[in-house]
């Protein structure tokens, strides 16, 4: 699973800035997908929304693709057009939430029909928005329905489920005094977890299948368990812990990563709690938070040498994978709903670089059994040495039964020559990929053909490999033979 995110009304548009219709969107967004590799596309919500700014996310027609892109019948031909072409197609579906446009859902009869008269229990202050009466069997009838509309009648492969945190805590984002308790004093939302647990089973039992990815962003035991477990329900979670930390340390300056090793290591002692979904989306390039490239330090080589290593990284970590569209090709500017991504800066070598590289893992990530066959599982990932805090080096295995691969990755602008590590095996390793490739716009370092063992144990290993590090980047060798 490699997911491509995407803001329809700012992916492309045409030559007078209008926005391409589903048909069009059809047929140039899913070419450019299956180019790039990645499996499944996730649609900003294209529910009917009246607020651009909103990016879907406040819908008032929540049965109606929006009309800005076309009719149903074009969004239809679009989830069609991407089965045809053996990419998967996710919705962000929004049940947290609802805008108080007077031609939606709230104050509908006059009262509160759909959200609670209390605004203590039934507005997001943050949002200004109202919250469903999940207490309610017409609202979580209403909502169910929704959620199996989109999988049965447009064939939707999943639903994401944005702002589940915001859905189980009743303190979310309040301030004391500002929320009721429920029985026994509780903080949870009783109800809102039962309805989660019933649109989980209610969606993984239709007879074609779904996948349901939760957007939850704290601590919440089993949120990708079965329900008969205890569990939510959901198929995966995105993983808000390790894309914040991996980013803190990523925006540190190199000399002083060392002293920051944990934000790193720390993931793999949860890595396994969860079917974690590892998430560069959307909210990390708005608001003022700058582009992925830019939060990188040093100069402009640094910059994108320190990004191709980032996404190596995410490639090759446990979990599977999610981009924004844009960070593909490094685009500069944080990203703005209203015109199109900056295609022109493929016209240079740095960006062209970044958008082959992505290329490239989403192929190797496909094509090695090891890089995903067990991302939810224990058994894809050993360490072979997460101690080199002094010189920022991560060195582990990702494996499946007898196959694995070796990932080397150095967080400084220092190339590492001779770096022992061990190995399990005796024999040859091939480097399969390397960041710092001047295809991808790096100073070309490496380890070029095979490598072979020598019988030095290191690392609590039988035999070891010397290694050339390139500086700022990630190498992942595959044992041949």
């Amino acid at each position: 699973v490699s997911i491509y995110e995407c803001h329809l009304g700012s992916w492309q548009r045409d030559e007078s800035g209008n926005f391409l219709s589903y048909t069009e969107l059809a047929h140039q967004l899913v070419d450019y997908v299956k180019e790039t590799g990645f499996t499944h596309i996730e649609l900003l919500p294209i529910t009917e929304h009246p607020l651009d700014a909103s990016w879907g996310y406040q819908t008032t027609g929540s049965f109606a693709p929006t009309r800005r892109f076309g009719e149903a019948k074009e969004f239809r031909y679009f989830v069609d057009y991407c089965h045809q072409h053996n990419i998967g197609v996710i919705l962000d579906w929004v049940p947290a939430h609802f805008p108080k446009d007077a031609h939606g859902l709230a104050n509908f009869d006059g009262s509160a029909l759909y959200e609670h008269e209390d605004p203590r229990k039934g507005e997001n202050r943050d949002w200004g928005t109202l919250i469903f009466n999940y207490g309610r069997n017409e609202v979580k009838n209403y909502l169910l329905s929704n959620a199996v509309y989109w999988l049965e009648e447009f064939h939707i492969d999943g639903l994401r489920v944005d702002a589940v945190a915001s859905m189980i805590y009743l303190y979310y984002s309040r301030e004391e005094g500002d929320w009721v308790p429920k029985m026994y004093g509780c903080n949870e939302n009783l109800e809102a977890l039962d309805f989660l647990r019933h649109l989980n089973e209610v969606t993984h039992g239709l007879e074609d299948g779904s996948v349901t990815i939760a957007e939850e962003s704290t601590s919440w035991p089993q949120v990708s368990r079965p329900t008969w477990l205890g569990g939510l329900g959901f198929s995966m979670k995105w993983n808000m812990g390790w894309m914040n930390d991996t980013l803190e340390y990523l925006q540190q300056n190199p000399i002083h990563r060392q002293y920051h090793h944990d934000q790193l290591t720390f993931g793999l002692l949860y890595a396994f709690t969860e079917n974690f979904v590892l998430p560069f989306s959307h909210d990390e390039v708005v608001h003022g938070k700058g582009s992925m490239l830019y939060k990188m330090p040093g100069d402009e080589w640094q910059q994108f040498a320190n990004l191709r290593l980032l996404y190596t990284y995410m490639f090759t970590y446990p979990g599977k994978k999610l981009l924004f569209m844009g960070t593909e090709f490094a685009q500069g500017r944080e990203w703005d709903h209203s015109q199109s991504l900056d295609w022109y800066v493929l016209d240079y070598e740095l960006h062209k670089g970044m958008q082959s590289l992505v290329k490239d893992l989403n192929k190797t990530y496909k094509d090695q059994t090891a890089l995903y066959q067990y991302d939810f599982d224990s058994r894809g990932f050993e360490w072979i040495d997460c101690h080199d805090s002094s010189q920022s080096i991560l060195i582990y295995i990702r494996k499946h039964e007898n196959d694995f691969i070796i990932v080397a990755l150095n967080f400084t602008p220092i190339p590492r020559e001779g770096y022992r590590i061990g190995v399990p095996e005796r024999g040859t390793y091939q480097e399969i990929l390397n960041s710092d490739s001047s295809h991808y716009g790096g100073s070309n370092m490496g380890n070029s053909g095979e490598i072979t063992t020598e019988d030095i144990p290191w690392m609590n290993r039988p035999y070891s490999i010397n290694l050339t590090l390139p500086p700022l980047a990630g190498v992942v060798l595959r044992y041949t033979s």
